[in-house]
């Protein structure tokens, strides 16, 4: 994740104190989990005394929900500068193999928390409202049928990152083509 910079004395900034810890955590939950991760450890790997993170998030699940919608943030930037399906594919399954242990917690936690399941919902309704916005051809296509493609698109990159495709002796670059399938069939474009 690229947070913001942070100045020399963080520690008087609060913002940079909050992308710090923010940057912390998503080090955390992407190498340790969500469970095996606790408050402390993000504040000293910020840099940061315990009571520092209380003052910015209420607890963990709390700065899971903001790394997870920053997360969602970089996708979406970082899907704006591609115009293939293909090259979509490649960067979605990138970003999701970086945050494999993110993103399993984040599909576990989405069942049982309320919080995540409403940040996750959120995402993927800004999703469809960003693609109906700057698409205008999907303007009419019924919001189920573009979140039904999402949830696609999503569990498949989340497939091949979690090398699943491997376990079935199907090739990488098979599968990526049938996540470019999807997001071309997705999208409505020959791309």
């Amino acid at each position: 994740m690229t947070f913001l910079k942070r100045p020399a004395r963080v520690g008087r900034d609060p913002p940079a104190t909050r992308a710090a810890l923010l940057e912390a955590a998503a080090l955390e939950f992407n190498q340790a989990g969500f469970d095996a991760t606790n408050t402390n450890a993000i504040a000293a790997r910020a840099g940061f005394a315990p009571q520092t993170f209380y003052r910015h998030f209420k607890d963990k699940t709390d700065i899971f929900v903001a790394v997870y919608e920053y997360w969602v943030a970089e996708e979406m930037t970082e899907l704006d500068g591609v115009r293939d399906a293909v090259a979509a594919a490649r960067a979605v399954v990138r970003r999701h193999r970086r945050s494999l242990r993110m993103r399993r917690a984040l599909r576990a936690l989405s069942v049982g928390d309320t919080r995540v399941r409403r940040a996750r919902a959120a995402s993927r309704a800004a999703q469809i409202k960003r693609l109906q916005s700057r698409l205008a051809h999907l303007r009419g296509v019924p919001r189920s049928r573009l979140a039904a493609s999402l949830l696609t698109i999503e569990r498949i990159a989340d497939a091949i990152a979690e090398a699943e495709f491997d376990d079935l002796d199907i090739d990488k670059n098979e599968a990526l083509a049938e996540l470019a399938r999807v997001l071309r069939q997705t999208l409505g474009r020959k791309s």
